[in-house]
């Protein structure tokens, strides 16, 4: 995520009085258009074991080797290869660092207008939980490595 620095402090951050967010699992934020939700070794083990699949059966399935790493593949539609067909995510508990830490992204964080421009894809953003600053500074590091 090199070139999109967050904020150095709580003082300069825009969101420094929090956001709110609460997971709808529509899966809106897993398809719809062409992209990569990355996976470590420690989620293909993890996924492959709740799936009930080799790991080099959910290998052969569901991941494709990039330039970067590990990918999961997706639909013909692009949507992630592990939503069911309701659009649900299937390993929710279980989900890649990329899904959990959504929407505190760093490209949702630059400013006020990248956050609503995502929230007009999700309905869970600006509802529920309030995530204090120190929250979203977690998971936006938690993104960034």
């Amino acid at each position: 995520m090199a070139g999109r620095p967050g904020p150095k402090t709580k003082e300069t951050a825009w969101y420094a009085d929090g956001l709110c967010f609460a997971c709808q699992t529509c899966g809106r934020c897993c398809g719809g258009a062409p992209g990569h939700v990355w996976i470590d070794q420690g989620d293909l083990v993890a996924i492959a074991a709740r799936l009930g699949l080799s790991e080099d059966d959910f290998r052969r399935r569901y991941v494709r080797r990039l330039w970067r790493g590990m990918s999961l593949k997706e639909k013909p539609n692009y949507d992630c290869v592990l939503l069911d067909g309701a659009g649900r995510c299937t390993v929710y508990e279980i989900r890649p660092i990329q899904c959990r830490t959504w929407p505190f992204w760093p490209t949702n964080l630059v400013g006020p207008q990248a956050w609503e421009q995502a929230a007009r894809r999700c309905p869970g953003m600006g509802q529920g939980f309030l995530y204090r600053y120190e929250q979203i500074e977690a998971l936006r590091m938690e993104m960034e490595t």
